[in-house]
């Protein structure tokens, strides 16, 4: 296996869940010695479940999160451009950064999921329109956090004009929070993560075609003339661990999934497994793993991956 391996814990509270659940997740994920607690940005659940209480604001939540955890990085996977506009949410995410210690980090994506735009009355632009608008947003909020105090920031984009911005506030962590662009994509998103990203993740693709995207990124760092090494490589991955076979069984039953296809399309099993299953994934390049817990009331499932999974990987 290529090196030690980050494990962050990763929960979609679209499908339900309060503050107060994502809170004992996050403080679980802390005590037992996980990198980080992120979370994705979603106002609608997917799936056939109820999803009450319903969904939870993602910067509202960390910002809470900033005050009630201590050491914990905190972090989106990802932010929906559709969802903010690029000035506020630069205040937004250096305020949570100050809240926090300067332990936040910002994934950025172009968003996808039609359906919650829809109910809540969110634009959904054509698929290049958004692509546009992410770019931009990244070159404004990149301009904004790293423009000298005391000067002001312009930007003359397509879709986002700024003028004699006081640029403020700077966030904690300089040059700035850790910036985050995701995907599958062969071309657009490469570029995009080349030119502002400092980690390029893959959502919940498999080890060979994580390794096949994260070439794709190298060599776009290289043609933009940046050193692929300052680039950092990371992978969601879906997680159903349990001590035994009956135990993992349960687990997936829990979650609505069947053991055989998570054990395909995630990391799922016993301890050792899951050790083994991951070290696929590092030695595809990824030196961050996103675990992706989907029961949200089942804090021994982190306490036994922290116990029995963290250990082997190093971290």
């Amino acid at each position: 296996m290529m090196g030690p391996m980050r494990l962050r814990i990763f929960t979609e509270p679209q499908q339900g869940a309060s503050y107060d659940q994502l809170l004992a997740v996050a403080r679980c994920a802390e005590e037992e010695g996980f990198d980080a607690f992120f979370r994705s940005d979603h106002y609608l659940k997917m799936g056939d479940i109820t999803g009450l209480p319903g969904p939870t604001d993602a910067w509202i939540t960390l910002a809470g999160l900033a005050r009630d955890t201590a050491r914990l990085r905190l972090g989106t996977l990802v932010t929906s451009a559709t969802f903010r506009l690029p000035g506020p949410l630069a205040i937004t995410v250096a305020q949570v950064d100050a809240m926090s210690g300067g332990r936040v980090e910002l994934g950025l994506g172009a968003g996808w999921f039609v359906a919650e735009h829809r109910a809540f009355g969110i634009p959904f632009p054509p698929t290049g329109a958004r692509f546009e608008r992410l770019e931009e947003q990244l070159a404004v909020i990149t301009g904004l956090w790293s423009t000298p105090a005391g000067e002001t920031f312009d930007y003359k984009g397509q879709h986002y004009q700024l003028e004699a911005s006081p640029a403020l506030p700077k966030p904690v962590q300089q040059p700035h929070p850790p910036l985050i662009v995701g995907g599958s994509g062969a071309a657009r998103t490469p570029r995009l993560a080349a030119r502002f990203a400092d980690e390029y993740n893959t959502p919940f693709l498999q080890p060979d075609a994580a390794r096949t995207q994260f070439q794709r990124v190298r060599e776009a760092c290289e043609a933009a003339g940046r050193d692929p090494g300052s680039m950092r490589f990371s992978s969601a991955v879906v997680v159903c661990c349990g001590a035994d076979e009956a135990e993992v069984a349960r687990r997936a039953t829990a979650i609505g999934r069947d053991v055989a296809e998570l054990r395909s399309n995630g990391v799922c099993g016993t301890p050792s497994e899951v050790v083994d299953r991951l070290g696929q994934w590092a030695d595809a390049g990824a030196a961050t793993a996103y675990l992706q817990i989907l029961d949200l009331a089942d804090l021994d499932h982190l306490r036994l991956i922290a116990r029995d999974v963290l250990p082997a990987l190093g971290r």
